[in-house]
């Protein structure tokens, strides 16, 4: 689940564990209880993350603010609009 982490970002949600899916329905649900303007950080390890989460994020209207990968671990930093 989403845990508040200070100035940075708003939330982040640890959706390493998960498979498809799971990170992009968390993070739906993380992103509808956050506030116009928040940010969150999703980190997976689903490689079909790479294209649902941003397809989501245009789709939804909000922002991809980043995404990266590193090890096989990708993030995603997404701003509510």
């Amino acid at each position: 689940m989403a845990v508040n982490l200070g100035n940075q970002y708003d939330a982040i949600l640890d959706a390493r564990e998960d498979r498809c899916p799971m990170p992009l329905l968390k993070a739906k649900m993380a992103l509808s209880q956050m506030a116009v303007g928040e940010r969150l950080c999703v980190t997976t390890c689903d490689a079909g993350s790479l294209k649902d989460i941003p397809q989501y994020v245009a789709l939804v209207g909000f922002s991809l603010l980043s995404k990266s990968e590193d090890n096989d671990v990708y993030t995603f930093v997404i701003q509510k609009s």
